[in-house]
């Protein structure tokens, strides 16, 4: 009897949710005092502007995730609109905010827990987050995933934990809004000044939508239909938690106290409304969801650095797996060197890593902005299950580039020390992508040195030291030279294939214009899969492929015709049989009269 495969069982709405809605819903914990800290008694009102940005997101991130229902983000967006090293910049910019969301998310976490024993140094903090982060570091080797289930548990208590802590604060309005009042009195009068201060205060409360785009890194984990709601929860739970917490605080705690109390103002809260009871339950539900968040940091980014080790746009060296766990223990022991680092260069300053953490995340919005621009342009025939307005999108991306803007200005230290980290992972990703180049200088320049020697010999005699030293290093070049040149056989080598529908040369010549940008390949299978036999449309793309193969002559293309009919089994059956990895199969946009996804054609590219 023939086996059946195990299908892997996919996320609903509420465990995908639970997921996602730790990571932005972490953000009430803190944002509500960084808000308050700029603006005041305003801050209900900027976390209400922030709550209607994230609405023109939401109608962003559906267009094109359900568009390219894979994970990876932005990454995965750029990547099906745009160049490889495009896509290559928004993984950059992720990279940046899983590092700021692992080491704000520990630093608070210990922060709440240090709210139970103030009495110790405030260095047990900064030891306690490097303890947290080498805890999940070790976790992730080891191999424990993120639970849904646990996740789920983790996210009703916060949900429940928040909404107990908004009750005890709406009852104890009834005593009245002298504190309020007297909150409001500092606010701006004159519209300069007044718009200034929001607009600040909109930059810096953006932190607290944080979390929002994790839900399109596992979209391929989640029912169909299932990430537009995802989204839609996220958005309610900001829009509700937010500004009434917010607006609870303002009115219960003066200015001054809440800015002292940043780090742990809900706990605080907590024990003015209900005593320890609720300071310490909040305590625990803090330490809880933050670290949830740590864990989905550590499991985000091991995905993505993944994903571009395996798409040669960073080194292969990180695809290391632990022989016995199965785990990449390079790419978790990096990250956390990483998050080690940025919290002893900022000294634990939450608005120093806010801001760090502020910067690399709308930069990542902003981009996956900026690719559903490049979609709607040059991916029209892309089908798509939903459409964002062109004016959703622009005030969008403006808000979130306006949002970059605001935090520089706030503190420029806080874009020094994005740089700081944001260039070096640039910088790999440049040599990686321009790998070929650099290897094929070393070969010149081993072979102009080996000339050199060679005419440096004439003069010497056999029996000479110098001779004998010249001919030792001229064996070890020799063997360098053929490591090497063996590098570059190996990628060169690495083959790709292209489907095509039928002879259309302006379409094929984008195809090979971007392989020849974004690929170190020399060797193209292009393909043609007919229901019926048409002899005409062979004989055109035959000559269309003629035309390429004088135009690219760099490039070895072979052709395959065979019969059937284009989708997910085609794919899985050549990928086998060339031993060709299915990111590196290429395709046009699947348009509405196809039946299948993208997703179900297991990773492909959309390049033309």
């Amino acid at each position: 009897m023939r086996s059946k495969r195990k299908i892997p069982k996919k996320l609903g709405q509420w465990l995908s949710t639970a997921i996602c809605g730790n990571d932005i819903t972490s953000s009430c914990l803190y944002v509500s005092a960084i808000a308050a800290f700029y603006v005041g008694a305003l801050a209900p009102i900027v976390l209400l502007i922030v709550a209607l940005i994230l609405y023109f997101y939401r109608k962003i991130y559906t267009e094109v995730v359900e568009a390219l229902p894979l994970n990876g983000g932005a990454y995965n967006c750029l990547l099906n609109s745009t160049s490889k090293f495009s896509a290559a910049l928004a993984a950059c910019m992720t990279i940046l905010s899983y590092i700021a969301t692992a080491v704000i998310s520990a630093k608070i976490a210990v922060s709440y827990l240090h709210s139970l024993a103030p009495s110790l140094p405030m260095i047990s903090v900064i030891i306690g987050t490097i303890i947290i982060l080498a805890l999940f570091a070790t976790l992730n080797i080891i191999g424990i995933g993120e639970s849904s289930i646990v996740a789920f548990i983790i996210f009703l208590l916060h949900i429940s934990t928040l909404t107990t802590l908004c009750l005890f604060g709406a009852g104890r309005l009834f005593d009245g809004f002298e504190i309020f009042w007297a909150n409001w009195a500092n606010v701006p009068t004159g519209w300069d000044q007044l718009s200034v201060t929001l607009f600040l205060g909109v930059s810096a409360a953006l932190l607290g939508i944080s979390g929002f785009e994790s839900s399109a890194n596992f979209v391929e984990e989640q029912k169909p239909g299932v990430f537009r709601k995802t989204l839609r929860n996220m958005w309610v739970a900001i829009f509700i938690f937010n500004p009434l917490i917010s607006f609870l605080s303002i009115s219960l705690i003066p200015v001054s106290e809440i800015t002292q109390n940043q780090e742990q103002l809900l706990a605080y809260m907590g024990g003015i409304l209900a005593g320890d009871f609720l300071h310490d339950l909040i305590v625990l539900d803090a330490f809880l969801v933050l670290s949830g968040a740590v864990l989905t940091s550590y499991i985000g980014v091991t995905g993505l650095v993944r994903r571009m080790s395996i798409d040669q746009v960073l080194p292969n060296f990180l695809l290391k797996q632990n022989k016995r766990r199965g785990t990449y223990h390079r790419i978790t022991i990096g990250f956390f060197l990483l998050c080690t680092s940025i919290l002893l260069l900022t000294g634990g300053d939450l608005f120093s890593i806010a801001g760090v953490y502020t910067i690399s995340f709308l930069g990542v919005m902003s981009l996956f902005a900026l690719g559903n621009i490049l979609l709607k342009i040059n991916r029209k025939e892309l089908k798509r299950t939903f459409r964002a307005g062109w004016i959703t999108v622009l005030i969008g991306l403006c808000a979130t580039v306006s949002g970059i803007v605001g935090n520089i200005i706030i503190d420029y230290k806080n874009l020094i020390y994005f740089l700081s980290y944001f260039v070096p992972t640039v910088l790999v990703v440049s040599i990686v992508y321009a790998r070929i180049k650099l290897l094929k200088s070393i070969v010149y320049l081993e072979n102009k040195f080996m000339g050199r020697i060679f005419i440096w010999q004439k003069n010497k005699t056999p029996t000479s030291v110098s001779f004998l030293l010249e001919n030792k290093l001229l064996d070890r070049i020799f063997i360098w030279r053929s490591i090497v040149i063996d590098k570059i056989m190996d990628i060169i080598t690495q083959e790709v294939l292209v489907f095509t529908r039928g002879g259309n040369l302006s379409k094929l010549r984008r195809a090979f214009d971007y392989i020849i940008k974004n690929e170190d390949s020399q060797k193209v299978y292009v393909v043609y899969i007919q229901g019926e036999k048409n002899d005409e449309v062979i004989k055109n793309l035959k000559a269309d492929l003629e035309v390429l193969d004088r135009t690219y002559p760099e490039i070895d293309i072979e052709f395959i015709c065979r019969q059937g009919s284009f989708g997910p089994e085609v794919v899985r059956q050549f990928s086998k049989e060339f031993n060709i990895p299915i990111n590196n199969i290429f395709i046009g946009s699947p348009e509405e009269k196809h039946r299948f996804t993208i997703q179900e054609l297991g990773g492909v590219r959309v390049i033309f």
